[in-house]
């Protein structure tokens, strides 16, 4: 039986909220203020929407596929369909636009000089464990994949 890649330390959204906490942290105690307008916010919101509806859209078809959203769990497919046919990591890049969105509410430098390192957290730590899992799991199936569709966008 093959060895399972090394676990996750935290649930991805932990870290999202981590981050976020840490952006909001910083910016109480040292502010980097950037614009704070009606169309900033309007963007930000814009943002958080578009990110739960991709979530929900990527959500949706992974319960359709019966496999899990778990990051924990072992997919019992591959999906490369719905939004998995643009980005790899769909759920991700959802929590990324929302993300985006809490930092033009936040109107601080903070969350866009952390995005760097969250893209960067994310990308070792989850996202390196979930596809050699994949790759595993489905071998040149998902590596043909890997090889077609990007990891982002």
């Amino acid at each position: 039986m093959p060895m399972r890649p090394r676990r996750i330390f935290l649930p991805p959204p932990v870290i999202y909220l981590l981050f976020i906490g840490l952006a909001y942290g910083l910016g109480e105690l040292l502010p980097l203020p950037l614009t704070d307008d009606v169309w900033t916010h309007w963007a930000g919101w814009g943002l958080i929407d578009s990110g739960i509806l991709m979530m929900l859209w990527a959500a949706l078809q992974m319960f359709v596929q019966r496999t899990t959203v778990n990051p924990y769990g072992t997919p019992a497919k591959l999906i490369v369909s719905g939004p998995f046919r643009l980005s790899r990591n769909p759920i991700y890049l959802a929590d990324t636009l929302i993300y985006c969105g809490i930092a033009l509410l936040l109107a601080s430098a903070w969350p866009w000089l952390l995005l760097p390192a969250l893209i960067l957290c994310m990308s070792r730590w989850v996202i390196r464990h979930e596809e050699a899992l994949l790759s595993q799991l489905f071998g040149e199936q998902f590596e043909a994949y890997r090889a077609r569709v990007r990891r982002w966008l």
